[in-house]
């Protein structure tokens, strides 16, 4: 008993190689990409059960964006790219803003708003690929 006691002991390190393959902006995107979507067809149609079906699928959609880039924001990236990427918390704070209820796509059918969330979108992803590369 006492020898596993005093056993020397294994040092063991690891990588979080299943979660961090699995992050994609991608998912974040495609969500946003349904929201424009959604407010293009919404804009050629007067039906208020549409519209109002439309509306609640607009708004999934945007919790879904805002989910996915919190998870990018606050499980993949780590200090050493907040640091390389400074203005990295502001795009995701942004992004998520646009995504959000406050005058985001889940409360304006806004095909500009739509646009300006895909582009903040496209700037975490291009910092995204940059990381996976080293």
């Amino acid at each position: 008993m006492f020898a596993r006691l005093f056993a020397p002991t294994v040092e063991v390190s690891a990588h979080c190689d299943l979660p961090c393959g699995v992050y994609d902006p991608a998912q974040a995107r495609i969500e946003a990409e349904s929201i424009k979507a959604i407010i293009a067809k919404v804009a050629d149609n007067d039906d208020p059960d549409f519209r109002t079906r439309a509306t609640l699928i607009k708004e999934q959609r945007s919790e879904l964006v805002k989910h996915h880039l919190w998870v990018l924001w606050t499980d993949y990236f780590k200090p050493p790219h907040f640091e390389k990427y400074p203005q990295l918390h502001q795009l995701f704070n942004e992004a998520t803003k646009l995504a959000g209820g406050g005058g985001g796509t889940k409360a304006v059918f806004d095909a500009e708003v739509a646009d300006q969330l895909l582009a903040k979108i496209d700037e975490i992803a291009e910092i995204f690929w940059e990381t996976k590369k080293g």
